[in-house]
């Protein structure tokens, strides 16, 4: 799981190198910085496992088609992961992603990485209910995916075809999206306020990537100031910490809830 508002601010720092890339006369570069928080991303961990998603995870129809049974492929305890809730899964991030809901048959590798994905949601799920969180605790935030997720799309007819395509009602999707944001929550209440940022690891990220990078792409323009930018460092830093540390976690809850994959 990348989360969006972690991957605002890594544009936002990127965009200060992208402005001097501009005075140059070349297209701004990628990043300034690897990714924060990869996949459940966290970031790519979370938000990847939330929102990043890539465009190969399509509907699986005659993946389906060729069972016999819906195929269980993996097992959180004694509660089953089959292959049509990865089949659902993957046709839903595909839609939080561009809005679009493919029907090519998918790249097994992609449906594996979205298996390990609906496992992590799943555990962690189970621990922001363990914690008291709420669907309705997270309802403003859900209603906001929900808005940007509108823009996305483009128009409300494209928005509400993708979600006819999808099989879902609009409650329904607010739903998973509520679901989603409870996911969140328990990853910043749980592990947030252990993670620190000292300012000597912001000056080194400065000096050996930032500013480093900057001038190599930018010849010539002035590097902006530790100042301008020491913000934007600390919270990328914050969440590459977060992202070790939720690894670390759900290879944890892995092991307390017994999951297998098949």
């Amino acid at each position: 799981m990348c989360r969006p508002k972690d991957e605002d601010r890594e544009r936002d720092l990127k965009g200060t190198m992208q402005k001097g890339e501009r005075k140059n006369g070349r297209a701004p570069l990628a990043a300034v910085s690897p990714q924060p928080l990869a996949g459940l991303r966290v970031s790519a961990f979370l938000l990847n496992l939330l929102v990043p998603i890539s465009a190969a995870l399509v509907a699986r129809a005659p993946y389906l088609q060729a069972q016999t049974l819906d195929r269980v492929v993996a097992a959180i305890g004694n509660v089953a992961v089959t292959a049509s809730d990865v089949e659902a899964e993957g046709r839903l991030e595909s839609f939080l992603s561009d809005c679009h809901v493919p029907v090519a048959e998918p790249d097994i590798t992609a449906l594996d990485s979205v298996r390990d994905r609906l496992i992590d949601q799943r555990l962690l799920t189970r621990e922001a209910i363990a914690e008291g969180i709420q669907l309705s605790d997270v309802e403003v935030a859900a209603r906001q995916a929900m808005a940007d997720l509108l823009k996305k799309c483009g128009s409300e007819e494209a928005f509400q075809s993708s979600i006819l395509a999808l099989g879902f009602t609009q409650a329904q999707l607010l739903d998973r999206l509520a679901g989603q944001q409870r996911v969140l929550r328990i990853v910043d209440l749980r592990l947030r306020p252990s993670v620190t940022v000292e300012q000597a690891e912001i000056e080194a990220y400065y000096r050996d990537s930032f500013a480093a990078e900057y001038s190599k792409r930018n010849p010539g323009q002035a590097v902006p100031t530790l100042a301008q930018v020491q913000s934007q460092i600390r919270e990328i830093l914050v969440e590459k910490k977060l992202d070790r540390q939720l690894a670390t976690w759900l290879e944890e809850l892995k092991t307390t809830h017994h999951v297998r994959v098949f």
